[in-house]
């Protein structure tokens, strides 16, 4: 259905996607609205399009599918909608003078004759000139969200298509749709290529064949790859286009020649990158060689007296490859140590900080996700951070980051030595943006498992950086006997060799851990319910873990019965059921309580938050999609949650944010790599 009226209020309104809540006026009736509305203020007069629905909390809503923006229908109106604040130069007092002046030939004044402000006092020419350019834009602007509507794209992308062309964007659109490839990498290229066809442009078109070849690259970069071969990406594009082999062909001379994509042999293959993906495997190679050339000014001369005072100190002998790696770190500027769990990786890291901050060596640790950061603390005793707290990611869009770090200088960062753990999951893009904030002469030590998690991002940095033979690098293969304890660290090395599970009691180590169990179960409600069984009751009686503490439910999927929208509502009812009288707070079909556990699903770069770290208060803002925390309270006066995060720090979310947030009872393996600190 349609209604028409005016913007009251903005209630709330997501700054990154303009999804918007706000209080509506028609000459029936005030309501509320929901949906995408960019470039929507309050006084605004929009026609609506979509329906009316009934929110569990809140009651008669109206979900907005498309919308238009009109002109202001009485002077009452046009003149809320020129005091908004939206129209250079233009206030309250100043509005009421125009509308006064003008009336009903406002508008026309605006378009047509914008000299005639001036000749109300404190408008001078220049600034009369101004305010109608500022109007025009407004005006100008309005028009996107409905012409893309025409081809199925949402209102969410506008605000993008104007960032990126202005107000001439319809104009370079129907020239070339393909062009909105460029902008986001969620946009469907179907979509984008009906448009394009229904505007005329033929099937063996440049610019939709070219197209069509950088959608297959960003396709493959989704799934973690930074290239394709040639003849996967001919075939692919083929398919797409219903074109021929020559049309492709001619395609990638026209992206080659243009710079937009690197075609490279290696081993008698052609692979095909975009450009910015090529470049920044340049840039990572050619900064990590700088920094391992500089010279090493951080170097400690007597290592080998300080390697047995920490021997002496710790009653603990280092293994021969311990002590290799520690005198690697020492000798390079760069290094590597990888190996599997119980291998003696946090030993050494250990061992660095010791033997470096003893000497007065400023030691900084970081990880790319909040768990393995918030591990690091513990296992060292040492303030660990995510790489995006480290390098200080802020407002910076992420998008564009994606696709060229080339653009973005990072603060560089104030340290002697710098160890990173787990960076087999660190991406492409983030590891060059790491050694671009690297002072020469500052060591750099990469830890990790190529057996672990890849990055979510495209690249197998540590892979790649080990499998090049350019960095010093210690394998470290040896399963240390306190780690041997442990089924779980002696299957996980059994699983990479390719040998099946130790059943239970078959181990060489007579005080091995029972801590691993492998439950084969085929039917999904006998699953569901040896989940619930485990998380209410039988592995705290086994081993004192308790589920808030101790215990993380994944699943490889959100949908279906043992996905984590079913297993969030199940453990929640077992875990922590309503109580008469406490509060609750529903958003998005989830309803939320104290006590529950929750995870952050996009970046909230603006959050407020405190923390006690090391006896001091410190406060920030950024709260950052796969943090987990704790809702400790539900106010119903100030509408606000409070949340307790995993790193102790708290933050709280009014009830118009909590889209941000859904329960972490149970996760996908996906989030679960995301955790950040």
């Amino acid at each position: 259905m349609e209604i028409t009226g005016e913007i009251r209020d903005i209630i709330y309104k997501n700054e990154i996607n303009s999804y918007t809540i706000a209080e509506f006026e028609t000459e029936e009736e005030a309501t509320t609205v929901v949906g995408y509305l960019p470039f929507v203020n309050s006084g605004d007069t929009l026609k609506l399009v979509g329906k009316f629905v009934e929110h569990k909390e809140y009651g008669r809503q109206f979900r907005v599918d498309t919308f238009e923006k009109m002109m202001p229908q009485t002077l009452d109106a046009l003149e809320r909608y020129l005091a908004n604040g939206n129209i250079k130069g233009i206030g309250e007092a100043i509005a009421k003078r125009i509308i006064r002046k003008f009336g009903e030939e406002t508008i026309h004044v605006f378009k047509y004759e914008p000299l005639r402000l001036a000749e109300i006092r404190g408008i001078s020419e220049a600034k009369a000139k101004e305010m109608s350019e500022s109007f025009i834009e407004n005006w100008e602007v309005w028009q996107i969200v409905g012409f893309l509507d025409r081809f199925g794209i949402g209102a969410e992308y506008a605000k993008k298509v104007f960032d990126l062309f202005g107000t001439s964007a319809i104009e370079e659109i129907e020239a070339n749709p393909y062009v909105l490839i460029d902008l986001t990498r969620g946009v469907d290229f179907k979509q984008i290529d009906k448009m394009a066809l229904d505007l005329g442009i033929s099937y063996d078109n440049e610019k939709r064949v070219t197209s069509g070849i950088k959608y297959g690259l960003i396709r493959a970069t989704n799934n973690g790859h930074t290239c394709v071969l040639k003849s996967n990406l001919i075939e692919f594009v083929i398919n797409l286009l219903d074109v021929s082999t020559e049309n492709v062909e001619d395609g990638l001379i026209n992206l080659k020649v243009k710079n937009e994509i690197v075609v490279e042999n290696r081993e008698n293959e052609e692979y095909v990158y975009l450009y910015s993906f090529y470049q920044t495997e340049e840039e990572i190679a050619f900064r990590i060689k700088r920094l391992q050339k500089a010279k090493n000014v951080k170097k400690i001369s007597n290592l080998e007296s300080e390697l047995k005072k920490i021997e002496k100190q710790s009653s603990m002998e280092l293994s021969e490859k311990q002590k290799e790696a520690l005198k690697f770190v020492n000798e390079n500027n760069v290094t590597i140590i990888t190996g599997g769990p119980g291998t003696g990786k946090t030993t050494i890291i250990k061992n660095i900080i010791d033997i470096y901050e003893e000497k007065g060596k400023k030691v900084i640790l970081s990880a790319p996700t909040g768990r393995a950061a918030k591990r690091m603390t513990e296992t060292t005793g040492k303030d660990a951070s995510t790489l995006h707290r480290l390098l200080e990611i802020g407002k910076i869009d992420e998008e564009s980051l994606f696709k060229n770090t080339s653009n973005y200088e990072g603060a560089p960062i104030d340290a002697d030595i710098i160890i990173i753990d787990e960076v087999s999951m660190v991406d492409m893009f983030l590891m060059n943006y790491l050694i671009k904030c690297i002072y020469q002469g500052t060591k750099l030590v990469l830890v990790g498992d190529v057996d672990q998690l890849a990055s979510v991002g495209p690249g197998s940095v540590l892979k790649d950086l080990i499998n090049s033979e350019e960095i010093p690098t210690i394998h470290l293969d040896k399963i240390f006997r306190q780690a041997a304890r442990s089924k779980i660290i002696l299957n996980a090395h059994r699983v990479n060799n390719g040998e099946k599970f130790l059943s239970k009691g078959e181990t060489e180590e007579k005080e091995a851990e029972e801590d691993f169990f492998f439950i084969k179960e085929k039917n999904q409600e006998k699953m569901l319910s040896q989940v619930v069984s485990l998380c209410t009751g039988r592995l705290e009686k086994y081993g004192n873990y308790d589920f808030f503490q101790n215990i993380q439910v994944l699943s490889p999927t959100k949908k279906g019965i043992l996905g984590t929208k079913e297993l969030n509502k199940v453990l929640q009812s077992q875990l922590n059921p309503s109580v008469n009288n406490s509060p609750e707070k529903a958003s998005m079909g989830a309803v939320f309580r104290a006590g529950d556990r929750v995870m952050q699903i996009k970046n909230n770069y603006d959050i407020y938050w405190e923390k006690e770290s090391f006896g001091t208060k410190e406060i920030g803002s950024g709260v950052f999609n796969g943090e987990i925390g704790t809702i400790i309270k539900i106010d119903e006066k100030e509408k606000q949650v409070e949340i307790k995060f995993d790193d102790e720090k708290i933050a709280w979310y009014e009830f118009t944010d909590l889209d941000q947030i859904e329960h972490s009872y149970a996760i996908t393996i996906h989030k679960a790599q995301r955790k950040r600190i």
